[in-house]
């Protein structure tokens, strides 16, 4: 902390928590407050149960957060895939290709989601590319909506890298392609690991495009929690919101062990 005083820090702290509480802790602890009630009583719920995670972790509600984990997944690895390619390729342009290539990638977050939505709706409801009402199309939105994080995330590490270790591979005769794959690669697997958790995490929880988008075969968990609670059932609705916030921070969890094992390594 940059703040030296005590009475200072005290006060920043105090600031926090301030600010904290009632915008973001309060209101994840009503929402698992919720998921154990049965009805409200007061300002606070009541009425003790598990049945709305009986019925949050079973039939519809199971098949969507594996449709969730399923798209989040893909997605994910779709975006790494495409963004990590692009952020080497950018890398090698110069300023004014990487400025080019860094302003595509970030448009899709530019724009609102459903923007996002309409314009693969409109571009692939026609063949030969008809993906409209298929999971693909699912699948392609979050994978475009994700893709500027992990673009992001591995364009600034690969403009940390010493260029040394490749020089040094290459003076050794190794080729283009194994130095990409036992140099640099393995260099930005702590990058990598951290771009594809946050991919995971953003995909989790897209909602806005899916909404256009989705077939019924393929209903995502927040679909299914917007569902809910547009139709009045609150209670159920949060149990939902805490199995897939539980969902999500266990694959965030098991990607920071990998990152932090890849930084140590």
């Amino acid at each position: 902390m940059l703040v030296h005083s005590r009475k200072t820090r005290w006060a920043v702290w105090a600031l926090f928590l301030v600010l904290f509480l009632p915008l973001f802790a309060l209101p994840l602890l009503v929402v698992l407050g919720a998921s154990f009630a049965t009805h409200w009583s007061g300002a606070l719920p009541s009425g003790a149960t598990l049945g709305n995670f009986r019925s949050a972790t079973r039939g519809d509600a199971l098949q969507a957060l594996t449709t969730s984990l399923v798209t989040a997944v893909t997605a994910s690895v779709l975006a790494l895939a495409v963004g990590t390619w692009a952020a080497l390729a950018a890398h090698a342009l110069g300023r004014r290709g990487k400025a080019l290539v860094d302003t595509l990638f970030v448009l899709p977050v530019a724009v609102p989601s459903v923007v996002v939505g309409l314009s693969l709706l409109v571009a692939f409801s026609q063949p030969p590319m008809l993906l409209n009402g298929t999971r693909w199309i699912v699948i392609l939105a979050h994978t475009v909506l994700v893709a500027a994080f992990a673009h992001q995330s591995v364009s600034a590490a690969v403009t940390r890298l010493d260029p040394a270790y490749e020089q040094a591979a290459a003076s050794l005769g190794a080729r283009p392609a194994y130095v990409l794959w036992r140099v640099r690669l393995p260099l930005l697997l702590p990058s990598l690991t951290a771009a594809a958790g946050l991919c995971f995490a953003l995909s989790m929880g897209e909602l806005s495009a899916t909404m256009m988008l989705y077939p019924p075969d393929w209903t995502t968990l927040p679909v299914l929690i917007y569902s809910a609670t547009d139709r009045g059932a609150l209670f159920a609705g949060s149990a939902l919101a805490v199995v897939l916030m539980t969902a999500t921070l266990i694959a965030l969890f098991a990607v920071s062990r990998v990152r932090n094992r890849a930084s140590y390594r």
